[in-house]
């Protein structure tokens, strides 16, 4: 009895259950509807002029910089780069559909992690004799 091997083939994504296209073609009203309450809110109240201005950029170009990091990722900007600030540089965050009602700046870290090492030059000479572990 030979057996049959299964084809597992990579599951299409879904948002709230819609499909990338649906969500595309959606108004920026009908999309609200189905984003969490503080996303609704923003996009009720509407964009601000910077943001606007983002967006079009963003649709006219493909890339953008942008210190919006409140704004929200909508399904128009599935694909596309953009260059999110964390207060140093610029992030380059390429926008996959998972991203789709999160905000820019959560993935443009603005603190990093540092590791502290041991006693440097000049430390005092008590210093020099603390433990490593």
């Amino acid at each position: 009895m030979a057996m049959k091997s299964k084809v597992i083939r990579p599951r299409e994504f879904r948002y709230r259950g819609y499909k990338l296209e649906d969500l595309k073609n959606m108004t920026l009203d009908q999309l609200a509807e189905i984003l969490p309450s503080r996303e609704r809110r923003k996009i009720k109240r509407g964009f601000t002029e910077q943001e606007e201005k983002f967006l079009r950029r963003l649709r006219k170009k493909g890339s953008a910089r942008t210190h919006c990091r409140d704004m929200i990722v909508l399904p128009e900007m599935v694909g596309k780069v953009v260059y999110v600030h964390n207060g140093k540089d610029f992030v380059r965050v390429e926008v996959k559909p998972e991203m789709i009602g999160h905000r820019l700046g959560e993935f443009a870290q603005t603190r990093r992690f540092e590791k502290h090492s041991g006693p440097g030059v000049g430390a005092t000479r008590s210093s020099k004799f603390v433990p490593l572990k």
